[in-house]
């Protein structure tokens, strides 16, 4: 059997981008990071069928004229904030909503973070190091900490990590302060179905800001549930002394999930503090940039 190419395949992920199949009747355009897909999902329906687009990082720039193509005859656009001239390409939200045609509506959502749940972790690019710290995305503030030499707990009391939560609220409230559609609220009781990692959020989210899109658009329509976990590819553990701070039920659990398959949480931990003692440089940009987080775990 012949094997599709990665471009091949891309090609086929996104048909209606790419002209291989046509697209829908009056179809919107949702436009983000790697969030974007989930919100399309659960926003796609009768009353407003979307075209499935590449996230706005992996956007080539033969890609660009496709985009503006679709915007410029779709009726509706969803985005998340990216600013003028992003990777030098212009894909801003302004400037996407510029392409909209008249009587188009444009909805803004916030990207979401939030740490409540995860106040361990965080995922941090540094220009100097390329890449990221292996197996997955995600840094362990207690192994970066050990790496750079400061002394920091393994564990947080009940009021630390709702601190922790409240301080990435905060900072979520401030970024959705000027956008068409809040999320912030949607955490009032988070549990593990809430967020996977920091920056990947579950069912939980996505049905309830899909709901507010939808109202946002004018529509009538009840958001589509997928019947799957959305944005599952990667979970986090879930560890006993979160589950107790927010009087959840959950199995703590001591591993990760990726693509399906389970990495122990040891395994991981060791195979990154090896990379941070590789990295200084990564250690100590994480630990200015992380600093208020920091903060929270020294007391």
């Amino acid at each position: 059997m012949v094997q599709a190419s990665d471009d091949e395949g891309r090609r086929l992920h996104y048909g209606e981008f790419y002209g291989l199949r046509d697209a829908p009747d009056g179809a919107g355009v949702v436009v983000g990071n790697c969030q974007a897909e989930s919100l399309r999902i659960v926003v796609d329906g009768p009353g407003t069928p979307t075209v499935r687009v590449p996230p706005v990082h992996e956007i080539a720039p033969s890609d660009v004229p496709l985009l503006h193509r679709l915007i410029a005859r779709a009726s509706f656009l969803v985005a998340q904030p990216v600013r003028d001239d992003y990777h030098d390409l212009p894909l801003g939200t302004r400037q996407l909503r510029a392409l909209l045609p008249a009587g188009a509506r444009a909805v803004t959502v916030p990207i979401i973070r939030y740490t409540g749940l995860q106040p361990f972790q965080w995922v941090l690019r540094v220009p100097e190091v390329p890449e990221l710290p292996p197996y997955v995305d995600y840094l362990d503030v207690r192994e970066l900490a050990l790496a750079a030499g400061l002394p920091l707990a393994q564990r947080l009391d009940r009021v630390t990590v709702r601190a922790v939560a409240d301080d990435a609220l905060a900072e979520l409230r401030r970024r959705e302060s000027d956008l068409d559609v809040v999320a912030s609220d949607l955490f009032s009781r988070p549990t593990f179905d809430h967020m996977r990692t920091v920056n990947h959020p579950g069912n939980p989210i996505w049905l309830g800001l899909g709901a507010r899109v939808l109202e946002a658009l004018g529509s009538r329509d009840s958001p589509t549930d997928p019947g799957r976990p959305l944005l599952a590819g990667v979970q986090a553990p879930r560890e006993a002394w979160v589950a107790d701070a927010w009087d959840l039920a959950d199995e703590p659990t001591d591993f990760w999930l990726t693509a399906g398959e389970r990495v122990a949480a040891a395994e991981v931990r060791e195979a990154q503090g090896a990379w941070y003692r590789d990295h200084p440089i990564y250690v100590e940009r994480a630990v200015g940039r992380l600093a208020p987080l920091l903060r929270r775990w020294r007391g």
